[in-house]
């Protein structure tokens, strides 16, 4: 195999890369590292805007595979249908289970036992104590139940919850218990002290949590959003933060990245972190293995793992 590959980590960086391709490095800068259109292999650049992840493709016109290292492929979808049909589209599960599961915990955990408050009381020089909730008996409710959303349960069962209930696109059972379909959403809300947002962003889940969804969350309820900020409509869970009814915690918003001047800075109740939960120390090593797999895979002729989509089969 004699195709090219580009990828947004420097090869000689990657250990195992397996021989045949020409790597190639692209992480989004000025200029392409050669022509798109011998480009067999893309793998994305992370982290970077929808406009660098989708410069290429109308180039890519002998493109074989495109892979994502992040979960989602919605800044992907604008631009599919300028790829040939039958390119295999993949994500990075595998790569982000544990910093995104660490941050949920660190989120819920913050916001229930006030850690904001103790750290604007410290700026201040002031000792302020007091009873705050514990996750302990908590009923949780995570919404999205993939590998991330497992691996959050993971995190939360040495936390003593009183119970997880889990929520996706269609019902199954697992080894832990039964995963409801969206469609039981509205009865399971009322019953949580938690909620968790971990779902893919897609036209369905675009505002799911919206005024319907937020008015059934119990009083007191906590709303943490570490999916993709349009799955949370803004406007709606301002009207509740400004109430006082529920608290929330996102490390996703929507507008992404926030202005200084948005109201969602100063809402009571709420704590965010600026998309920080794949970024960490987790990261590199994984990213590193999965393309090492994925690339032996594809340089053998062997199933590539994490397709979401072929193009022109069930991409819209």
């Amino acid at each position: 195999m004699t195709a090219d590959v580009w990828l947004p980590i420097p090869p000689e960086e990657i250990e195992g890369l397996p021989e045949g391709p020409n790597y190639r490095f692209w992480n989004g800068g000025d200029d392409f590292p050669a022509d798109p259109s011998a480009c067999a292999y893309y793998v994305v650049p992370y982290m970077k805007s929808a406009e660098v992840a989708l410069r290429p493709l109308p180039e890519l016109s002998s493109v074989q595979v495109v892979q994502t290292l992040s979960a989602g492929i919605d800044t992907l979808e604008p631009g599919l249908k300028q790829l040939p049909a039958g390119v295999r589209v993949c994500n990075a599960r595998g790569v982000h289970e544990a910093s995104t599961a660490e941050l949920a915990l660190t989120l819920i955990l913050a916001s229930l036992r006030g850690v904001p408050d103790f750290v604007r009381a410290m700026d201040r020089g002031e000792w302020r104590g007091g009873f705050r909730p514990a996750l302990a008996d908590r009923n949780v409710l995570i919404v999205g139940y993939g590998s991330i959303g497992s691996a959050i349960e993971d995190r939360l069962t040495p936390f003593e919850v009183a119970r997880v209930a889990r929520v996706a696109r269609s019902a199954r059972t697992t080894e832990r218990g039964p995963v409801h379909p969206l469609t039981e959403l509205p009865a399971l809300l009322p019953e949580a002290d938690v909620v968790i947002l971990i779902t893919p962003l897609t036209e369905s889940t675009r505002h799911l949590a919206g005024a319907d969804f937020l008015a059934r969350m119990k009083d007191g309820a906590l709303l943490v959003n570490v999916s993709r900020g349009p799955v949370v409509d803004t406007k709606a869970l301002l009207a509740e933060l400004e109430s006082g009814r529920i608290t929330a915690a996102l490390d996703v918003t929507d507008p992404e990245p926030l202005p200084a001047e948005h109201p969602l800075w100063r809402a009571p109740g709420l704590l965010i972190s600026p998309h920080v939960g794949g970024p960490t120390s987790a990261f590199l090593p994984r990213a590193k293995r999965l393309l090492v797999d994925q690339l032996t895979r594809f340089v053998n002729r062997e199933p590539l793992r994490n397709v979401i989509l072929t193009t022109g089969a069930n991409s819209a």
